[in-house]
């Protein structure tokens, strides 16, 4: 199989047709072998019963289905665990992403011995204030905090070998940082080409505003998790134990004060300072408990599926 097209949904079964019939329109002049696989993030509408039917007429079309909406990259997982070419390509439902651009961005990963080539969205066909400057703020924002130079990391269209994919684990909200989950499990030849959008042209977005505070709190996360996810200790024990002694170190010099600079003073319980000092340390000795707690879990934790797959439509 040279070439797997995952296509994450949700509620876009006006879509679907017309998407299925341009990717095969673009697809099998090329004499690629090719499988089209859809996941559908628990659709509301009639999204399943369209898949079903493409998967009855089109060998190389199959489809998963969620128990319920578990989020986009929870439904890429799957689809790039099912998938089987060497390469997979990620694309939008909506119909903004032109599959016409995957045959220019498979050629080019080959040629160019990339790792992954992200798409960019260059000339955009959305809301200006609510969607292409917060999505520019996020782009300027996600470049500076990881080092990886894209336009647009959270354009759908994107093309990966299957090592990649196969490598990294996308959870939480994470679809809009793969490349730099690629890029930290040391696949580091990332590419970037423009791409046609479109408006679009059936339904209205899944996505609002809340996907960019989201966007720049996953971005901390997986710097936090790039540093210290496997040595927390590194982190919590660290300031964990600068904060047990500095409180340590203020509580012994109120002690030396009592008993020696200022015998006839205030008591220490009746001392501002001692509470200060007291706090730091239980403060201390909980990041330190926190560091020990996080070694334990980053060695035993195992992965676990973050979705439930209620059907799943296999090759015919």
């Amino acid at each position: 199989m040279n070439l797997s097209i995952i296509i994450p949904l949700l509620n876009e079964a006006e879509s679907l047709p017309e998407l299925h019939q341009w990717i095969l329109d673009e697809l099998k002049p090329t004499e690629l072998s090719f499988e089209i696989i859809f996941i559908d993030d628990g659709s509301s509408d009639n999204s399943w019963e369209i898949i079903e039917k493409l998967n009855k007429s089109h060998s190389s079309t199959y489809g998963i289905r969620f128990s319920k909406n578990f989020g986009k990259s929870q439904a890429l997982h799957a689809g790039f665990a099912e998938s089987s070419g060497d390469l997979i390509a990620t694309l939008d439902a909506d119909l903004q992403d032109a599959p016409s651009e995957i045959p220019n961005l498979y050629q080019r990963i080959i040629s160019e011995d990339l790792d992954l080539i992200s798409g960019w969205k260059k000339k955009r066909y959305d809301s200006t204030l609510f969607k292409n400057i917060p999505s520019k703020l996020f782009n300027w924002a996600a470049r500076r905090a990881s080092g990886i130079y894209l336009h647009d990391f959270n354009c759908g269209i994107k093309v990966y070998k299957k090592e990649v994919i196969k490598t990294i684990e996308v959870y939480g909200e994470m679809h809009r940082y793969i490349p730099v989950l690629a890029a930290h499990a040391g696949f580091n030849k990332i590419g970037e080409q423009v791409v046609k959008h479109q408006a679009r042209k059936y339904g209205v977005t899944k996505f609002g505003w809340n996907r960019f505070v989201n966007g720049f709190l996953d971005l901390i996360t997986l710097s936090f998790l790039n540093k210290f996810g496997k040595r927390p200790m590194h982190f919590f024990g660290f300031w964990g134990s600068v904060m047990f002694l500095i409180g340590f170190g203020a509580a012994f010099y109120l002690g030396l004060d009592k008993l020696y600079l200022n015998p006839n003073g205030r008591l220490i319980a009746e001392r501002p300072e001692f509470f200060i000092a007291l706090t730091t340390m239980i403060l201390g000795t909980q990041f330190f408990v926190a560091g020990f707690l996080g070694e334990l879990w980053a060695g035993h934790q195992k992965n676990q599926l973050r979705y439930v797959v209620k059907k799943t439509l296999k090759r015919s």
